[in-house]
């Protein structure tokens, strides 16, 4: 028995601006961003929702088109077999930009996509949130065929990133608003009797110390009438301002956490898996900066062909961008019945993870 991925999808918003179009808006061009990146052009939603988003790529996932006609002018996808929404059981939305806080991004994507018998809540764990989603939902699975009565039945599961990162970039910030990007991943999971699926994950929490990786979360005290306490909670860094409501970030330091945490999430999987490097067909990474995956494939001593690069055209989308990635090694027909295939994140927390499944 095991949880194995049925369906695969992404989406992104019909705005595509080039590293040409960001050199109008900050001091740089295509040569500093391409160089040091990988990126050539990113996503920006305008109209479309993370809701919107988040539905296209998960109708892809399920077997549907983008029926809706939500504006998302690019969404694809590759399943085993079609899914009908009333069959599943569990929706997990991982993003750090939701449409609203409550209800949660999950449950509004079950009300929109029609899932009426889905338990649904949101997880935050930033990159590295298609690793934390599809082992959650594979443990909650898991303990329901193990201790059937104890929890709800749960044999199909939509795992979903979402990111609307261009909401929380601070676009005068040439360091940081080049990076990123806006767009949606899903993955289909069904419990079958089959021996393929899920074969082992690795989750880690690193203390970010430093605040190498930061967001703070703003509230408005003009009707807290016991104080003038900070506006965030906790309050940051001295480095850093307490209002400042953009992504910040220490490039370096990231850089450096990242390398490590992308070799010691893989060689964790296949060590706990019992697979050698050899033996495996496709790794997805999350897709923050192409240094780091080639760095990898270094380190891995590999061809670093045998990794999914995908951020050229989609810059980092946080939690959606490995999901995305996944995708398109599906379309391009890199992953087929039998492959072994690890999906890796690493990010803002400062979370780590891998998961290594058979598809």
């Amino acid at each position: 028995m095991g949880c194995t991925v049925i369906g695969s999808g992404r989406a992104v918003p019909a705005l595509r601006v080039t590293n040409d179009d960001m050199s109008h808006i900050v001091d740089t061009d295509d040569e500093w961003i391409s160089q040091r990146t990988g990126i050539k052009s990113r996503r920006i939603a305008l109209s479309e929702t993370a809701t919107d988003l988040g539905e296209a790529a998960a109708r892809r996932a399920m077997g549907e088109g983008n029926s809706n006609g939500n504006g998302s002018s690019d969404s694809s996808g590759w399943t085993l077999q079609h899914t009908d929404p009333r069959t599943i059981d569990l929706i997990i939305c991982m993003t750090i930009t939701p449409d609203t806080t409550i209800p949660s991004q999950a449950a509004l994507l079950k009300e929109r996509l029609g899932a009426m018998h889905a338990i649904a809540f949101d997880l935050n764990a930033a990159c590295s949130g298609c690793t934390y989603g599809i082992t959650v939902a594979q443990s909650m699975m898991l303990a329901s065929t193990i201790t059937p009565g104890t929890s709800n039945p749960i044999r199909r599961a939509l795992v979903i990133g979402v990111e609307r990162l261009s909401r929380i970039v601070n676009w005068t910030d040439r360091s940081t608003c080049v990076l990123f990007g806006d767009g949606a991943g899903a993955v289909m999971l069904e419990w079958n009797e089959q021996k393929r699926g899920v074969r082992s994950s690795f989750l880690k929490n690193t203390d970010d110390v430093d605040r190498t990786l930061n967001r703070a979360s703003m509230f408005d005290l003009s009707t807290f009438p016991f104080g003038t306490g900070p506006a965030v909670d906790p309050p940051l860094n001295t480095s850093t301002s307490q209002h400042n409501p953009f992504i910040t970030m220490e490039g370096q330091k990231v850089f450096k956490f990242a390398t490590a945490a992308i070799i010691e999430a893989i060689e964790a999987v296949l060590e706990r898996a019992g697979v050698s490097l050899d033996e495996v067909s496709c790794i997805v990474p999350h897709q923050a900066n192409e240094r780091i995956i080639r760095y990898a494939a270094r380190k891995l001593n590999v061809a670093e062909d045998l990794f999914q690069i995908s951020i050229a055209e989609t810059a980092n989308t946080s939690a959606a961008s490995a999901l995305m990635a996944l995708a398109d090694a599906y379309q391009a027909g890199r992953i087929h019945t039998g492959d072994t295939v690890i999906m890796v994140g690493f990010g803002g927390g400062l979370t780590s993870g891998a998961v290594l499944f058979e598809a």
